[in-house]
């Protein structure tokens, strides 16, 4: 899928593809152009991937049978087209209704908190069941659009199926508690307004919603002239982390329970977490590090994220908005952080000998990804996304071309990350291409999808698996990339700090022309050569057969 799918053209994003030549006859066009009717770019990235899937499945259905086809065959083909705009341009519409009818109904929850009579619960009641009814009417229209056989495959239909099935038993039990809630609520309204006597139970106040985290830290920290400029700005960081994980929350509902829930989320965040522009958000960032085993943060770095809150809350204390300082008290074990290194010679060799026993992924995925691991650098979940295609010559050269691929919700996590890495020749002697499995879309295809990321199977078996050779807790599969870089930077020959980084995917600390010169030949020749540098005299597995 190229990078110009998507265009923002006034206030919405819009999918744009190129018809194939064969085909613009037919339609009488030369593209596609869609709004997708959304400012969001995740969004956006979302309906474009189906979009395209769909679109791509028409266009190579269309070309075997285009030549040959009868002019009602032809018509069927032209209906076929329509029939998949018409349905997504449905799609998109249904999912605009339920967004909105989410937000009707959070405004109605949000006037419910507020509401002190009968009529105001009456008027909550209405509200809530207009945007429920709205809701529910958008999931059976999207459960017809999922039986269409060119949409989606029996499996997918199946699934989309039960998801729709359990968010409208979701609806229907939330209606359920508004009516249940009307009908507890309306005899005490009777009571106290037919006869309002001293003695009669009335209903206790409305628990009032207290000043946001965010508010009272522009009031006792960013405001503060005595504070230095770091303590405002770091005080600031660990602030935009909390409400990334929480939103702003009132002080008054932040408890110990959410400060020890910040805290595991703290320690389980990448090292480097935030040091980038492109730094993924909290939670992508917290599952990439697990995924990949990626160094996490220090029990210092989590002791100071504290320190600045349980300042705030000193005041916050003192001036008795809230009751106690639930960042207080914390422990901070620093001897859980684990310094990763480098492979030995010694520990490569033993691994080369060890008997993988995983039946979560098979023993040629295994082999195939910690070989090309030691002779790439690239990170586990590039890795586990390369596809049949990235596999492409350039200027003679046989490389893996590391890139974006909209249609599988994946891309590199910087723009760097986007490179060539041209094969090293033992991969190729290896049998690397045999990797290419004629019909698959990824070079790893038993590897398991899941929420958090195709590999995380393969990443937690690999885990357990080197703790059965007695290999230590300080080398993991991310020190595969350790070792690469580390044998790279210490190589005697003639090899430039930029084409390593270039090679790695770091972000160049200098700019020059050649750091984003992919696919010239001087560029290529250049990166062949920093990776030829690489050796592994202990490290010896064969590619198992089919």
């Amino acid at each position: 899928m190229g990078t110009d799918m998507l265009r923002l053209l006034g206030a919405h994003c819009h999918f744009r593809r190129t018809i194939p030549f064969p085909l613009r006859a037919l339609l009488g066009r030369t593209e596609i152009s869609l709004s997708l009717q959304t400012s969001s770019k995740r969004v956006a990235r979302e309906r474009a991937a189906g979009l395209y899937a769909r679109t791509g499945q028409f266009f190579s259905k269309a070309k075997v049978m285009y030549e040959d086809a009868s002019p009602e065959e032809l018509r069927k083909l032209l209906a076929l087209y329509k029939d998949i705009m018409r349905d997504t341009k449905r799609m998109i519409a249904i999912e605009e209704e339920r967004v909105e009818a989410e937000r009707t109904y959070e405004k109605a929850r949000f006037y419910f908190e507020k509401m002190e009579s009968l009529k105001q619960l009456q008027d909550f009641i209405k509200i809530s069941n207009d945007g429920l009814d709205s809701l529910m009417a958008g999931f059976q229209k999207l459960h017809a659009t999922a039986t269409k056989d060119y949409l989606r495959n029996a499996t997918e239909k199946t699934m989309l199926r039960e998801q729709i099935a359990n968010l409208s038993a979701i609806v229907v039990s939330i209606k359920n508690a508004g009516q249940e809630t009307q009908a507890a609520f309306m005899p005490v309204q009777e009571e106290t307004s037919v006869c309002p006597t001293p003695n009669k139970a009335t209903p206790g106040p409305k628990k009032k919603t207290g000043p946001t985290i965010t508010a009272m830290a522009d009031q006792f920290i960013y405001r503060d002239k005595t504070k230095s400029p770091g303590i405002i700005r770091d005080t600031g960081k660990t602030i935009s982390l909390f409400v990334e994980a929480f939103d702003d929350k009132p002080v008054d509902q932040i408890t110990g329970g959410v400060a020890g829930e910040f805290r595991d989320m703290l320690f389980a965040l990448p090292s480097t977490h935030g040091k980038h522009k492109n730094s993924l958000g909290i939670h992508d960032a917290i599952l990439r590090a697990k995924e990949e085993e990626l160094e996490t943060l220090s029990g210092k770095t989590v002791k100071n994220h504290f320190s600045r809150l349980s300042a705030l809350w000193g005041h916050l204390v003192q001036r008795e908005i809230v009751a106690r300082n639930p960042w207080a008290g914390w422990t901070y074990d620093v001897t859980q952080k684990i310094d990763r290194r480098d492979w030995t010679d010694r520990e490569l060799a033993q691994l080369s000998t060890a008997q993988w026993t995983s039946t979560t992924t098979s023993l040629r995925s295994y082999v195939g990804l910690i070989t090309i691991a030691l002779y790439t650098g690239m990170r586990l979940g590039k890795l586990c996304n390369l596809r049949t295609q990235d596999i492409v010559t350039v200027n003679g050269i046989r490389c893996f071309h590391v890139r974006p691929h909209p249609e599988d919700n994946w891309s590199p996590k910087t723009v760097a990350g986007t490179r060539l890495i041209p094969i090293h020749s033992h991969l190729l002697q290896w049998g690397v291409l045999d990797l290419v499995q004629k019909g698959e879309h990824y070079l790893f295809p038993d590897l398991n999808p899941s929420a958090r990321g195709r590999g995380t199977d393969f990443a937690q078996a690999f885990s357990k698996f080197k703790k059965r050779p007695g290999l230590p807790k300080t080398v993991t599969f991310h020190s595969f990339r350790h070792t690469v870089s580390t044998k790279l930077r210490n190589q005697s020959g003639n090899i430039r700090e930029l084409w390593i980084d270039t090679l790695l995917g770091h972000e160049a600390s200098h700019q020059s022309q050649g750091t984003t010169t992919y696919t010239s030949g001087i560029a290529v020749q250049n990166l062949q050569q920093v990776v030829e540098a690489l050796e592994y005299p202990t490290f010896k597995i064969p590619l198992p057969p089919h």
